[in-house]
């Protein structure tokens, strides 16, 4: 079964210290006030904070999933990914988690090991 916008919006918020806002009218959840996930406007796709140098990488291994929008993500650390092409529920955490990493200050991540796989 198919990922949906409530199942990003719900596994989202449930991550430390993040919020929903409108902007560009599309939901956009943030951390520490920086986004890292956004429902596109037709809630078929999400963008999500990535490192540039690995985007071409997750995109040539499953372009069905991953892609970029030309001309609009070339300059950001973002990447676009089908909700559809998703596997399940388990597999939108964990790029919504990478996502929240990317974003969340350094001090929030240390207080959540959890989420990033260190451990003391």
């Amino acid at each position: 079964m198919a990922v949906t916008a409530q199942d990003v919006r719900l596994i989202a918020l449930s991550l430390p210290d993040s919020s929903e806002k409108l902007a560009w009218g599309m939901p956009t959840f943030r951390v520490g006030g920086k986004i890292f996930v956004a429902l596109a406007d037709d809630d078929t796709s999400i963008g999500v904070k990535c490192p540039k140098e690995d985007r071409a990488e997750l995109i040539a291994a499953e372009p069905e999933k991953f892609f970029m929008r030309a001309g609009h993500d070339d300059n950001y650390a973002w990447i676009r990914v089908r909700l559809a092409a998703v596997q399940d529920e388990g597999e939108l955490r964990s790029i919504l988690t990478d996502a929240w990493l990317q974003a969340a200050p350094k001090r929030l991540i240390a207080a959540h090991p959890d989420l990033s796989g260190e451990t003391d």
